[in-house]
């Protein structure tokens, strides 16, 4: 039986509405930052708070509290009941990284006064959380920092930059990268990602991490865009804004820790991982009538 809690302040109903069906799961809209109130629970994959800087900058407040009240809320339940938790953290706690690549021994390079510190030092303060209750009760836990992350069931409007390509490009817009392009990010599809958290979660309990947990597949982010184009078959042109406050200049995680203790490695490159995205969003992105079948075939994966 997996319960799922989600109280869809930046997440959307349709990802849960095809699981309703299955007697396996059950379905509780409840913010993470209220009492829960579950018994008999064996694992909590402690996944809630808003990824996405344009979603999170929106209600700073509500995303530090439910990194840090929210993390208190679960690690209570997990006290009740004797559960592990999986905490994912990002790599975002390593902030506008100085080391290349990021290994989890790195303490990082955050501005605590930023307008991404809520999410910044929310995660970072998980991270504490979690470890303090693992020190003073005992809990069994895992801390996971998860890189950037992307494929279907991502919202239109999310605001991340892989989202927003293809967005612009199926909407016939030009596609819009801050600064001057170059700043690079290592993108991991979500198959991937739920492979590598599936492995954590059933490691020893000597096994806490933090864990990287995403792609050495470096791209910059004028790259990635030439991409979309290419697979969208977009002639559109990218146009360049200012690059927002405190964006980080180069990030990719070192794996060898997830490699050597969960046998992980992702196994999607970028371009078949788009291949499989760009289809969901199209169904929902062009209007009816249009050639939506035609963009589903020439993005098929191939086998």
């Amino acid at each position: 039986m997996v319960i799922g809690l989600d109280d869809q302040s930046s997440g959307s109903e349709e990802s849960v509405t095809a699981l309703l069906c299955s007697p396996r799961f059950t379905y509780i809209p409840q913010d993470v930052r209220e009492h829960i109130n579950l018994t008999n629970i064996a694992s909590i994959f402690h996944l809630a708070c808003p990824a996405s800087p344009l979603q999170y900058q929106r209600d700073p407040v509500r995303t530090i509290t439910t990194n840090v009240v929210g993390t208190i809320r679960v690690l209570e339940l997990a006290r009740r009941c004797g559960s592990r938790v999986l905490l994912a953290s990002t790599s975002e706690v390593y902030g506008d990284p100085l080391q290349h690549p990021q290994s989890e021994a790195y303490c990082g390079n955050v501005d605590p006064l930023s307008i991404r510190a809520c999410y910044d030092e929310g995660k970072r303060c998980a991270e504490t959380v979690v470890m303090d209750y693992h020190r003073q009760y005992g809990t069994d836990i895992k801390i996971a920092r998860i890189f950037n992350t992307y494929g279907p069931r991502m919202r239109l409007d999310d605001g991340r930059v892989i989202s927003n390509f293809i967005v612009q490009a199926l909407e016939d817009r030009d596609l819009t990268v801050y600064g001057d392009g170059q700043q690079t990010r290592s993108f991991c599809y979500i198959a991937d990602l739920i492979d590598a958290l599936l492995r954590f979660m059933t490691t020893p309990p000597s096994i806490q991490g933090p864990i990287n947990l995403g792609t050495t597949d470096e791209i910059t982010v004028v790259a990635l865009a030439q991409m979309v184009l290419a697979q969208t078959q977009s002639s559109n042109r990218i146009v360049h804004k200012a690059l927002p406050q405190g964006d980080p200049v180069r990030r990719r995680p070192d794996i060898s820790r997830a490699q050597a203790l969960l046998g992980w490695s992702p196994t999607t490159n970028l371009a078949s991982g788009l291949s499989r995205t760009i289809p969901w969003f199209a169904e929902r992105v062009i209007p009816a009538g249009s050639s939506v079948s035609c963009l589903e075939d020439r993005h098929a994966p191939r086998h």
